[in-house]
């Protein structure tokens, strides 16, 4: 736009109008608000701006306790998601429904945002009963001042460690009990520490197992269009120029998403 043509300084009027009648209502209230923000103090200067950084420690014990609950607190609440992928069914799901987009040679459908939101409700529908027992012998107890808080984290662990060791093999348990240099223990009496990473790595071999067999019907449909094209000529034809419909509606004709669902939550014991 030309600055010498009137048309360039009515723009400019435009603009800067509004901002100035901002600027001019805020000048004018800003006694006001400074004000109501700093009291007047006697003897003191209302001006001054004073800036501190430091750490008040608590004085009494008590107090001590207290801080150190809240940061625990604040730290569990930042490890939920990690606790709620590694502790539940989410890995398995997410594995298998990432090994069934690759296998649709689908690289952006469904989007990652689907398929976590997916994944997260599913694994809100397979451990409703779980939760249910924790809330009956573990919250509502705890809630009912029946029992303390130590008691209240016990049933729920409990409850827990029995849904992952039913999901894992003792192969893998005995592996982290040997790395741990534990003598033989109940199942009952297996700590988090053992019976977690267990569970972590019998649910990544479950999930590549059930990716392994989702790829074998779609790399059959590669297979057969490959070998037309080559037969009919047309190898400058990609093969996954045609096989990609085909495996889309092989999949939608099999009810696929049901399917692979079905398998998935009875994989649980659902």
């Amino acid at each position: 736009m030309n600055p010498l043509r009137p048309s360039f300084w009515k723009s400019v009027r435009r603009v800067l109008a509004p901002l100035t009648l901002l600027g001019l209502a805020l000048f004018a209230f800003a006694p006001d608000v400074l004000a109501q923000v700093v009291p007047a103090t006697s003897g003191a200067n209302t001006n001054a701006f004073n800036f501190n950084i430091g750490m008040n420690m608590p004085n009494q014990p008590k107090d001590l306790d207290v801080a150190i609950r809240i940061v625990f607190l604040i730290t569990l609440l930042s490890l939920a998601p990690s606790l709620v992928m590694l502790m539940t069914c989410f890995t398995r799901i997410i594995i298998v429904f990432s090994f069934l987009r690759n296998a649709l040679s689908l690289q952006g459908v469904p989007a990652n945002q689907l398929m976590v939101g997916f994944a997260l409700f599913l694994t809100f529908f397979i451990m409703t009963p779980v939760y249910q027992r924790i809330d009956e012998t573990a919250i509502k107890p705890y809630q009912a001042n029946q029992i303390t808080g130590q008691q209240a984290l016990d049933q729920a662990s409990g409850h827990m460690r029995e849904f992952m060791l039913r999901q894992t093999r003792p192969k893998d348990v005995e592996f982290f009990v040997g790395l741990a240099k534990m003598g033989p223990t109940a199942a009952d009496q297996l700590p988090l520490s053992v019976v977690i990473p267990g569970f972590i790595l019998s649910e990544l071999r479950t999930g590549f197992q059930m990716g392994f067999l989702l790829f074998i019907p779609f790399i059959l449909i590669d297979f057969v269009v490959a070998i037309v094209l080559m037969s009919l000529g047309l190898m400058f034809l990609p093969p996954a120029t045609i096989s990609l419909p085909l495996k889309i509606l092989l999949f939608v004709l099999v009810d696929g998403w049901t399917l692979v669902v079905r398998s998935l939550a009875l994989s649980f014991g659902v």
